[in-house]
This record gives structure tokens, sequence and C-alpha cells, in this order.
């Protein structure tokens, strides 16, 4: 397997992770508070991350300023600011408005990149973009039940959902500038224990009048994956894989993630079928077919 396809293996990986995170997460939010459940996760994280990073790297080498502003931004935005806006964004709009805004990822990403990272679209990747979304949007859009029930702000919530995409768009792009020694192990670690220290004031405050012992074992299972596959394997594998390709092209793999998610719907929540999702799905499938083509000599610029 060479580099390129390796690449895109991670980054399709990762994505179906992070899209049984959206599964999983509605089970951590039934039971947990969103501050202190995102704190145990990063916790559980850390405690696996760190000793990993010693054994296998040694945690002693030197970081330069940059390195660690970098590190802070991702944290901040991909980590942070992404879980704040997307799970409160939720409380004022409906999942259907939500999905849609959040299929822009791909070209939010890809903008940032043509404007910071001076980066070049081929035309297949152009296409690809467009199929890519268009598929997310079929998913979405064609799949809403007729339930046209809107939440208590939906503008605020739009909004607030709109700020988790450029969080997690922010969060490629800032992988593409770190320095090439900061590997994608040392990044998982770092991120997440920033992460853990962003969430734990607020965290403690909520740990304070929660309950523990109401809690079963298997509730506490979904808090265990999300640490676990979702952070630890799925960050490493995205750092992995981003790392790699030019970041417009990690862009189409965030189509993934809400495929991912409505297929584990229908296996974990027994959510309603709808064929709109397979159409979608396939629509998807096109764009990453046309994306991992090798680059033709034309080319299309954004100024």
């Amino acid at each position: 397997m060479n580099e390129r396809t390796r690449a895109y293996v991670e980054l399709s990986l990762a994505m179906i992770i992070v899209g049984s995170s959206v599964v999983v997460g509605k089970l951590v939010v039934a039971t947990f508070p969103v501050f202190l459940a995102s704190a145990l996760r990063f916790a559980i994280a850390s405690l696996i991350l760190v000793p990993l990073l010693w054994q296998r790297e040694s945690i002693g080498l030197t970081l330069t300023r940059r390195d660690w502003s970098i590190l802070f931004l991702q944290a901040f935005t991909g980590v942070f600011l992404f879980s704040i806006f997307l799970l409160y964004g939720l409380k004022f709009t409906n999942a259907a408005e939500a999905g849609i805004i959040t299929s822009i990822t791909p070209a939010v990403v890809g903008i940032i990149s043509f404007l910071f990272l001076k980066e070049y679209l081929s035309t297949y990747k152009v296409l690809g973009i467009g199929f890519a979304v268009g598929g997310v949007i079929l998913i979405n859009v064609l799949g809403a039940t007729l339930d046209t029930a809107h939440g208590s702000l939906p503008l605020l919530g739009n909004t607030l959902v709109f700020g988790a995409v450029v969080g997690e768009a922010l969060f490629t792009i800032f992988r593409k500038t770190a320095s090439n020694k900061v590997s994608s192990l040392r990044m998982a670690t770092v991120v997440s224990v920033i992460g853990l220290l962003l969430f734990l004031p607020l965290a403690v405050f909520e740990a304070a009048a929660f309950d523990f012992s109401a809690v079963s074992w298997a509730e506490w299972f979904p808090i265990l994956y999300y640490a676990i596959v979702v952070t630890v394997i799925g960050f490493i594998l995205w750092f992995q894989g981003v790392q790699k390709v030019p970041a417009s092209t990690a862009a189409v793999f965030t189509s993934i993630m809400p495929v991912s998610a409505v297929l584990l719907s229908y296996l974990i929540l027994q959510e309603p079928f709808a064929w709109s999702h397979i159409w979608g799905g396939l629509c998807v499938l096109i764009g990453l077919i046309l994306i991992v083509r090798k680059p033709s000599q034309q080319v299309v610029q954004l100024k």
C-alpha cells in the first residue's frame, strides 16, 4: 500500500469513527452533562495517550513556541469550541437543519486552504467536492422527516452549528501548518490534554451537582468508547492521514462522517430508513472516486 492510499484509508476510518461518535454522543449526553462528559472523555484518553507517547517517542522532545501555539489552537477550535457549538446549537435548532449546515465542512476547509495555504484544486477535485457536498445535502435535506418543528431559537442554533463547522475546518487546517517533527501520536496526546484542561473548570462545577451513583455500568460504556475509539484511535488516524495529503483532499473525506452517522443510526438507534440516504451516500462515493484520481495538469486557482 503506497503512502497516498494509506492516507485515504486512515482518513476514511477516522471519519467513520467520528460518524459513530454522533450516535454515541446522543447516548452520552442522555446521562452526563456536556462539560463533565467531555472532561471525562479527555481524561481517559490522556491516561492512555501519555504513557503510550512516553513508551514510543519519549515525552522530552522540545517543541517550539509556534508548535505549542498551533496545538493549542487545534484543541481550542476543533475540540473545545466544536463540542460546545454543536451540542448547544442542537438545543435551539432541529437535527435536520444542523445536518445541512455541517454538510458545508469540506467547502469551508477548501476555502480556508486556498486563502491561507495557497493550495490548488484540480478539475477532478472540484467535481469531487461538488458531488461529496451534494451527497451530504441529499442525506440531510431529502432524508429529513415531514416534522417541521423547530427549536426555540433556530437562528441562534444554526449560527452555533456553523461555528462548529468553522472549528472543525480550522482543526484540519492547523494540522497542515504544524511542524513535521510533531508526530500524530504527540499531537493527539497534547490536544487531548489541552482539551481536558479547557473543559475541566466547568466540569468540576457540573460534577459537584452530579449523582455518579445513579450511573450504571452500561451507561459508562459510551464514555469509554468516546475516549478510546473516538479520541485516541480517531485522532491518531486523522492526524496521520491529513499530514500526507492536501487540506482540500482531506476536506472531502469529512463527507463520510454523516454517511457513517446515518448508517449507524439505523443499526443502533433503529431510526427509519430513507432512500435519500442511499442516493446521498452514492454521491459521496462518486466524489471520493473523483478526488483520489491522480492530479491532472489542469488546475483551478482561487484567489
